[in-house]
């Protein structure tokens, strides 16, 4: 298995021609919108990598959120995160869908952490062809403070931390009833097999919920794209897989609310309940159809 710089060299240096280094994020620039021109160049190699019968299942239930969003109902994905191609191949296999999937694809708007922006150049430019809205996730700067960052400079961050925040909660409050659908990663982070609590649902991701009015569950079976334990982010690994996003109903969040306080109510942190539920059934939707991926491939225990 290969690094996509290993593997596309040429056709890296060509998505990069023109690109400074990543300028600093800022409360200026948390909303992204994005770069459509990008987009073959990674459908070059997602078409490389995914096998036949890779798809959406339960595409109708988007078409539910899709149209409540339309009539100015806030909308939410919630999507569990395997790898930093989840969120281009899901927009690669609704585009695929014909024009009603990509309608949808262009409605997307995915929460991002300031690393993707930040840690790299390549790395950014395929984020850059995606709507995305960037936040600085509490995690990140728990990183910082652990570097043992000069006072002052820790100060600034602490501060700049908190602008981006901020302004990205304010440009989600605009989002909410404009017809879009926010996409958020719950973990927070990608799933590392050696680490089960990377799959680990962040207690944040509750006010979302209580924020919006509709959300769906995704869960994904199969990847692409490998985290390299021993490199980063840039230093993943390409795998040919076959992958299925499966989307579950459309729920009502104050109807999930309301079921978690009343199936939990003895529990001291509400908002880790909720986020917890969330991520219960996501694993289950994604044991259910991993089965069916297994069959599809002949290796069906």
């Amino acid at each position: 298995m290969d690094s996509i710089p290993e593997r596309y060299k040429p056709l890296l240096s060509k998505l990069l021609e023109g690109e400074n280094k990543p300028s600093l994020l800022s409360e200026n620039n948390v909303y992204q919108e994005g770069r459509g021109e990008i987009l073959p160049y990674i459908d070059q190699i997602l078409e490389d990598h995914l096998l036949s019968n890779s798809r959406i299942e339960g595409f109708e239930h988007l078409s539910e959120l899709y149209a409540r969003a339309l009539k100015g109902e806030s909308c939410l994905l919630l999507v569990e995160h395997y790898s930093n191609f989840d969120l281009p191949v899901f927009h690669y296999l609704l585009r695929k869908q014909g024009d009603p999937g990509k309608a949808i694809a262009d409605t997307i708007v995915s929460i991002a952490g300031i690393k993707l922006s930040e840690s790299n150049p390549a790395v950014n430019a395929f984020a850059k062809a995606y709507t995305r809205l960037v936040i600085y996730p509490s995690r990140s700067l728990e990183i910082i403070k652990k570097r043992f960052m000069e006072p002052g400079k820790l100060y600034h961050e602490i501060r700049r931390s908190m602008a981006i925040n901020r302004a990205a909660v304010k440009k989600l409050a605009e989002l909410k009833g404009s017809g879009r659908l926010v996409l958020v990663f719950p973990a927070g982070t990608r799933f590392r097999p050696w680490d089960p609590g990377s799959k680990k649902g962040v207690r944040e991701i509750a006010s979302y919920i209580k924020s919006f009015d509709n959300f769906c569950l995704v869960a994904i079976n199969g990847n692409i794209l490998r985290i390299n334990p021993s490199g980063e982010m840039e230093d993943d690994l390409l795998h040919k897989d076959r992958v299925i996003f499966t989307v579950g109903n459309v729920y009502k969040s104050e109807a999930l609310i309301q079921h978690v306080k009343a199936a939990h109510h003895f529990k001291e942190d509400k908002k880790q309940e909720l986020v917890d539920h969330i991520m219960e059934d996501l694993e289950k939707m994604h044991e259910e159809t991993e089965k069916k991926r297994l069959s599809d491939s002949g290796t069906a225990m």
